[in-house]
């Protein structure tokens, strides 16, 4: 079955490459995605997949159930597919949505014959949105075993983790003033603001290896000679633990406190955007796919340098789930960057897309075939 599924993705490696490249060529910020959407529930559709569009309330979420459900497990292939402000698609969700549509189009070739259930969940806004937590809300991974996904990147890892992250948006509002002829009359909201990063980056020396606060000035005031009556900052922070991730919430918003404190400013602290939990990885499903990508020509590295965030974690927390990398150009090619951008649409790209989704459809017919690899599977789950 196997090989019958990977000459299937063969022969589909024109389409798939068009759609990647289509996706890549109009790119769409979260929850805003309909071209993709449409795209991709079309080429599903097409294969003979029954596709629910706008799964879970979600207007460019869709629900892809291949009509032969037999016993066994029930297995979701999960698609990205949006973009980056101003940088289209530098984290290669195209190549993502690519490899899910590609593996379960293949699988289809012999779906009648194995057991278990196959779906492709399209997940909206994984940059920022929590396309996938609104899915959890939404009901969609209640009745799965298994979920899994292929990222691209610039090494082939397949036992990485992420950390968990909350976005935090920081206000201060003070007192305008003339800032040359009356600056005693002023309370100087920016200055509030420039404290809380002065205290932030003298936390950085007492937080554990790992962890990350990083954040950017959204309003700094409107006029040099104005004292900014208002001024705001917004923050990612991170950590391989959820808790301790909820523990730099609280320090980040004590220096906020402090810089409130020393100006005379009023602050105003709230989480906004998305809270993502660490990643729970697999490690039998990890070890399976790594022995498929690496039969593929692409070996699994060792990790070099830090880690990112992703909705995937909270999935991880529902059912069993991997995201593992592949590698897509040789040398450096950092994430979100104009780089990255370009390497999403190169050949060597084709090449990994194409050997993502065989490898991720092979791990698809070890939990089905295999009587030892699920209950592995279903043990470090509920273990953990």
């Amino acid at each position: 079955m196997k090989d019958r599924v990977w000459q299937r993705i063969d022969e589909l490696a024109p389409q798939l490459w068009d759609l990647a490249l289509r996706i890549h060529a109009h790119p769409e910020l979260g929850f805003e995605e309909h071209n993709a959407a449409a795209w991709l529930a079309e080429a599903l559709a097409e294969g003979g997949f029954a596709v629910e569009r706008g799964a879970g309330g979600l207007p460019t979420a869709f629900r892809a159930v291949h009509p032969a459900q037999n016993p066994g497990p029930r297995v979701a292939l999960l698609a990205e597919y949006d973009a980056l402000p101003e940088l289209g698609h530098a984290c290669g969700h195209n190549l993502i949505a690519s490899i899910a549509v590609g593996a379960a189009l293949g699988l289809a070739a012999v779906k009648g014959e194995a057991p278990g259930s196959l779906v492709v969940l399209g997940t909206p806004a994984e940059e920022g949105g929590g396309g996938k937590i609104k899915l959890i809300q939404a009901g969609l991974f209640r009745d799965l075993d298994a979920a899994m996904m292929v990222h691209p990147s610039d090494q082939t890892l397949v036992d990485r983790g992420s950390l968990a992250i909350t976005e935090v948006e920081i206000a201060f509002h003070g007192v305008a003033a003339h800032a040359s002829s009356e600056p005693e009359k002023g309370v100087n909201a920016l200055d509030a603001v420039i404290q809380t990063f002065i205290g932030l980056n003298a936390l950085r020396q007492h937080i554990r290896d790992g962890a990350r606060i990083h954040g950017i000035i959204t309003h700094g005031g409107v006029k040099p000679n104005i004292v900014p009556e208002y001024a705001a900052a917004r923050f990612y922070v991170r950590a391989a633990e959820n808790e301790y991730r909820d523990k730099l919430v609280d320090k980040l918003r004590r220096c906020a406190e402090g810089a409130a404190l020393a100006t005379g400013a009023r602050l105003e602290f709230r989480l906004v955007g998305h809270a993502y939990k660490a990643i729970r990885p697999n490690r039998a499903l990890a070890a399976a796919f790594a022995r498929h990508i690496e039969a593929l020509g692409y070996p699994v590295e060792e990790p070099k340098g830090g880690v990112g965030s992703t909705d995937m974690g909270d999935v991880s927390w529902e059912v069993p789930a991997i995201h593992p990398y592949i590698r897509i150009g040789p040398g450096v090619i950092p994430g979100h960057s104009r780089k990255f951008c370009e390497a999403a649409r190169a050949d060597p790209a084709k090449e990994a897309m194409l050997a993502a989704a065989k490898a991720l459809a092979a791990v698809c017919l070890d939990l089905w075939t295999d009587p030892a690899l699920f209950p592995q599977v279903q043990t470090e789950f509920t273990r953990a």
